[in-house]
């Protein structure tokens, strides 16, 4: 008896010490579980990397548009749509020029995206700017019957040029991305720019979607150049979404890092309707303390998106997140910053369609000085916003929350 006595008292220490050193060892940082977890999913964390943020339609265009004057050998450009306006009309002439220099100039636009702006490109436009020696392509013409095509669309915003900078964000080509819209007002977005390694990973990107649809065989040391080594450079890891092939690595992702968070979440997101999957982690990191700060807008250019927003809002406000609903026209940008030292920008809205239908880009950058820029931009952005409280959320009518309801669920169509 008293050796099982002694054996009992030993063992009992040991596992108290254990749980005693497991109480002392730190959790890992979050921005380390994200990049261990895309090394696992091989996905390639650069670090020889300069990062511009282009807070806005105009910082974008005037940034892009000096870049493409300096282009050399190529202009490649990914975009859900070229709405057929000022800014559109002024990027072609632009792109023209530099075809006459030489340059080569690829664009690739995708078809429902130009079904769904309401200036579409015409075939007489697009005559046109092959005339000027630009090579535009539509990726998957919408053909009967129409269901086969309507769901994995293209979604991206890229452009690379010589291989050497790159664009990513939310920022299609449109006017209203500087001049707002009657309805809507302002049209807030964000873009940034990229030099580095990670350029390769954009061009790439792009270069798998033009091959695709041209039958083409771009490539080559001419798309690919090297890149000069940085001493402490930015982190970033391009995570792409494409359908059959990389399905759920984004959302992934955005799971990981909101499981990793240990003290605060920021998002801003134009259509935030979240799949079951992400609502879930966020209430999670809720209940383990984690602030959650989630700013949506009043006004969208989908009708009944608003309605959607709020009804996932407010289901999270009553779990404890901050809604804010930011009253100064529309916001599009899609970003999240976690415990201030890693963040990510991109085309990927927060909601079905592009978690698992659409071809998807972001950035996942690991730079403390590039997230604090964004977590800048989203405390300025609450003096145009306003609180949900439970008070204001009971003031919605039942209609409005049957129509949230609705919309959520067919969120996924729209």
């Amino acid at each position: 008896m008293k050796r099982l006595a002694v054996l009992f008292a030993v063992f009992i220490a040991v596992t108290l010490k254990s749980q005693t050193a497991e109480q002392i060892q730190p959790p890992e940082r979050s921005d380390s579980a994200v990049a261990g977890f895309l090394a696992e999913q091989q996905t390639v964390v650069t670090s020889n990397n300069t990062i511009k943020l282009l807070k806005s339609g105009k910082e974008k265009f005037d940034d892009l548009f000096l870049a493409i004057k300096q282009a050399k050998h190529h202009v490649h450009l990914e975009y859900f749509n070229f709405r057929n306006d000022s800014i559109a009309r002024a990027l072609f002439m632009l792109l023209a020029e530099k075809a006459a220099q030489g340059v080569k100039v690829r664009a690739l636009f995708d078809a429902f995206g130009n079904m769904s702006n309401n200036r579409p490109l015409q075939k007489e436009h697009l005559k046109k700017i092959r005339e000027s020696g630009i090579e535009i392509q539509v990726f998957d013409p919408i053909k009967f019957p129409f269901l086969n095509h309507i769901f994995h669309r293209d979604h991206r915003k890229i452009v690379v040029i010589d291989g050497e900078t790159a664009y990513i964000g939310g920022i299609n080509i449109a006017d209203y991305y500087i001049k707002g819209l009657p309805k809507i007002g302002e049209w807030r977005d964000m873009h940034i720019r990229v030099e580095g390694s990670a350029v390769d990973y954009f061009q790439e990107i792009f270069l798998t979607m033009w091959n695709r649809t041209t039958k083409q065989n771009i490539g080559g040391i001419s798309c690919y150049p090297t890149h000069n080594s940085i001493d402490s450079g930015t982190r970033i890891a391009v995570v792409d979404r494409v359908p059959h092939k990389m399905p759920k690595l984004l959302r992934q992702t955005y799971l990981k890092a909101i499981a990793s968070a240990q003290k605060n979440i920021q998002i801003v997101n134009p259509y935030f309707i979240p799949p079951r999957s992400i609502r879930k982690e966020l209430q999670k990191a809720i209940k383990r303390g984690v602030r959650v700060e989630i700013m949506i807008s009043e006004k969208s250019d989908v009708k009944f998106t608003p309605d959607g927003v709020f009804h996932v809002a407010g289901k999270l406000m009553k779990k404890g997140a901050d809604i804010y609903v930011y009253h100064t026209g529309f916001h599009h940008s899609k970003t999240m910053t976690v415990d201030s030292l890693f963040c990510t920008v991109g085309s990927a809205n927060l909601d079905s369609r592009s978690l698992y239908f659409d071809y998807e880009t972001n950035a996942f950058i690991f730079d403390r000085k590039i997230t604090e820029k964004i977590i800048q931009i989203f405390e300025t952005d609450k003096l145009k916003s306003t609180l949900l409280t439970p008070a204001q959320w009971k003031k919605r009518s039942k209609w409005r929350r049957f129509v949230g309801a609705v919309a959520d669920w067919i969120h996924v169509f729209l």
